[in-house]
């Protein structure tokens, strides 16, 4: 049996969340410009959503651009936008002819314009594919969405729509940018570091976390493969002991 079908075989993640980290150490480690890093870590996407969508995982969150990556330098934060827009019309003909949906979360309106519209159009074109729905996270700050949460709430509550009795998980998970999605099964975050960095904070509240050396742009679908290995290998007991799951 081969690893993809012993991967198959066995329970898969519903929701696999990368931080995608690595790209400017990456082009620094090769003497580049930061923004090399990113166009190479591009291609790692690529990788990712073919393995994910071969294997059968329903659903991949990308964080691609958070709230606090606007205050990079103005250069960089220009090239990462015009490389989103490249991607996008360059990747829509291999999101349609594999099924793939896509998504965004985040504070889209803060989005360029141009970037705005394109986002908005791929994601009209594609509303109907079903084999996997792939989330790109941009301008997205998982504070920022839960301070969102409850001002919606809040609203809702002082119009009579909620009353503070009723609100529990699934109100709250209604509210969410995430709301037409699973909770997150499986975080991978790449380059050695072991942050959350204000990534899916609610979504990630029982998921198995996976840390790699490996910086971004060399995320390959082997490294996919192992962080998904090591997933099935844990038991996820949800609060529960061993002895009540078997």
């Amino acid at each position: 049996m081969d690893v993809i079908e012993d991967i198959k075989s066995k329970t898969l993640p519903k929701h696999i969340a990368i931080i995608m980290d690595g790209n400017g150490r990456w082009a620094k480690q090769k003497g580049m410009l930061r923004t090399f890093g990113h166009e190479n870590g591009a291609k790692a996407v690529k990788r990712a959503v073919e393995a994910s969508a071969e294997l059968g995982i329903k659903n991949l969150t990308l964080y691609a651009f958070s709230t606090e990556n606007w205050n990079r330098p103005k250069l960089e934060v220009q090239t990462l936008m015009k490389l989103l827009v490249t991607s996008l019309k360059k990747e829509i003909k291999t999101l349609q002819d594999n099924d793939i949906q896509l998504s965004a979360i985040g504070n889209l309106t803060t989005l360029p314009t141009k970037v705005h519209k394109e986002l908005l159009e791929v994601i009209e074109a594609t509303k109907n594919n079903n084999r996997m729905i792939l989330t790109l996270a941009l301008s997205y700050g998982s504070r920022e969405e839960l301070i969102n949460t409850v001002k919606e709430i809040s609203i809702k509550v002082k119009n009579n729509i909620i009353s503070p009795e009723k609100i529990d998980e699934s109100i709250i998970n209604e509210h969410l940018y995430t709301q037409n999605l699973p909770d997150v099964d499986l975080l991978i975050r790449t380059s050695g570091e072991k942050r959350i960095s204000n990534f899916l904070l609610w979504q990630i509240a029982y998921a198995e976390l996976y840390f790699t050396n490996t910086l971004w742009p060399d995320f390959t679908k082997q490294h996919l493969y192992e962080s998904i290995i090591e997933y099935q290998k844990r038991e996820r007991r949800f609060g529960k002991t061993s002895e009540q799951l078997s």
